[in-house]
Formats: structure tokens, C-alpha cells, sequence
């Protein structure tokens, strides 16, 4: 009798468990066709956009930057932006998403802005580094916004994983944000303001 009375038991537990995965996998695709998780993978897909098209505008910036800083600057924000490219692949991975890209208007506009910049300030300037300080922080704050959005869907989605990896980014961004207001305080600005 003992027996039987384990095995009842096993199977029980059998059935539990099986209905937890089950509720789980319907719950999964619940979350799929749910407008939010429609809106967070729409944005997710703009700002992969975004990075890819930033890692081209950096290059641009980084040619015409003056100073040996801020050169360096846009360097190494490029190669952040490149491990942000493959923590956004992660974020695709962990959510059941294909990674793919989303024109995205708002970044298209900025760039552009940077771009209009280095035309519009004469090579070798201050002034121009000063502008192209002002051009990759608003796209900062873009990506700030963005990921700082995004960071807190995935915690109400449930994706705790995907939130850890879009926080990291976010930080990063924030903490290039601060290096580029830095370097801005420490010289450039003053310099441009000399320049007749």
C-alpha cells in the first residue's frame, strides 16, 4: 500500500508540474501577443536601429573632432556602443524575439543635426568640438531615455534578465554622458569661447 500511495503522489506531482509548464508556456504566448510586449519589442527593434546608425555617426565624429580627448572619446564610445549591439541581441534572445531593425526617426534627426554641425564649424576648432560635444550628448539622452523605458517594461514584463542587461546599458550611457560634459567643462568650451 505504501507504495501505491508514493506513486499517487509522483503522479500528482506529475501533473503539477506539467500544468506549471503548461501555464507557464500559455502565459509566454499570452505575453507575445499582448499590446505592451508588442510595444517593448517595437521599441526594442528602433533603438537596434539606433546603435547600428550611432556607431556609423561615431566614426564620422570621431575624423572630425580636434582634440586628441575627445577623438579618444568617441572611440571608446564606439566600441561601447558595439558591446550595447550584441547585449540588445541578448535582450532579443531572452524575450524569444528575432533581433531586427526599426527605422528609427528620432535618431536619423540627431545624427543628421551632427552632421549639419561638422559642415556648419570650421575644422580645427574648438568651436567645432564644442558642437560635437552638444551633438553625441543628445543622442545620449536619447538612448538614456530610451533604455531607462525600456529597463523598467522588462521588470514589469517580467524579464528580469533582459532588465539587467538594458540597465547595464543604461548606465554606460549615462556615465558617457558625464564624460562628455566633462570634457566640455575642463577645456573645450572655454577654448571655443577664445576663438574669434
Amino acid at each position: 500500500m505504501t507504495h501505491n500511495i508514493t506513486d499517487t503522489k509522483n503522479s500528482s506531482s506529475t501533473k503539477k508540474t506539467t500544468t506549471k509548464i503548461d501555464n507557464a508556456t500559455v502565459k509566454r504566448e499570452e505575453m507575445k501577443n499582448s499590446p505592451l510586449h508588442k510595444f517593448f519589442v517595437n521599441a526594442l527593434k528602433d533603438i537596434y536601429y539606433a546603435e547600428n546608425a550611432i556607431l556609423e555617426a561615431l566614426e564620422k565624429m570621431q575624423d572630425a573632432a580636434t582634440t586628441e580627448e575627445l577623438k579618444d572619446a568617441f572611440e571608446d564610445h564606439h566600441l561601447q556602443t558595439q558591446k550595447h549591439v550584441k547585449r540588445l541581441e541578448k535582450v532579443f534572445q531572452l524575450i524569444d524575439e528575432k533581433p531586427e531593425k526599426k527605422e528609427c526617426k528620432a535618431i536619423k534627426g540627431i545624427i543628421e543635426e551632427g552632421e549639419e554641425v561638422i559642415k556648419a564649424t570650421e575644422e580645427g576648432t574648438a568651436t567645432r568640438d564644442a558642437a560635437l560635444i552638444i551633438a553625441a550628448q543628445k543622442v545620449e539622452h536619447y538612448e538614456i531615455a530610451t533604455y531607462g523605458g525600456l529597463a523598467q517594461l522588462a521588470i514589469t514584463m517580467g524579464h528580469d534578465k533582459a532588465a539587467d542587461l538594458l540597465e547595464r546599458t543604461l548606465e554606460e550611457e549615462e556615465d558617457t554622458d558625464y564624460h562628455l560634459t566633462e570634457i566640455a567643462e575642463t577645456s573645450i568650451n572655454f577654448d571655443a569661447e577664445q576663438e574669434d
